[in-house]
């Protein structure tokens, strides 16, 4: 996975994802919450690209990464800019984001979001 990183993907860790979904799953609202998710398992897909595993791990790096443009304990707002950047790369790498990934998030939504 190394070879991806550049940029905010350098943030990515899986640990570090895991982390911050869980602790503000509620708080970034399921918006974010399942496009977060839909990215992350795109990447663990071993069919999706490289060029298309850098696009993913620079967007969730700066979802993680806790000092982006807009402070995420902004209440309403803190997760505007992390919608725009998943929304930005989940255009990018569309075609990677097949039935069995949105199976996998729905799946999670589904647990975390009763």
């Amino acid at each position: 996975m190394d070879e991806y990183k550049d940029g905010y993907s350098k943030e990515y860790s899986e640990d570090n994802f895991w982390e911050k979904v869980k602790k503000f799953a509620i708080i970034a609202g399921k918006e974010v919450v399942e496009r977060a998710l839909q990215l992350y398992y795109a990447a663990k897909n071993p069919e999706t690209p490289g060029w298309a595993k850098g696009v993913i791990y620079g967007a969730l790096g700066y979802f993680i990464f806790p000092a982006d443009a807009i402070s995420d304990i902004i209440p309403a707002v803190g997760y505007a800019d992390d919608l725009g950047v998943l929304a930005a790369a989940l255009a990018t790498v569309a075609m990677y984001i097949n039935k069995e990934v949105k199976d996998k998030a729905e799946e999670k939504m589904k647990a975390w979001f009763k």
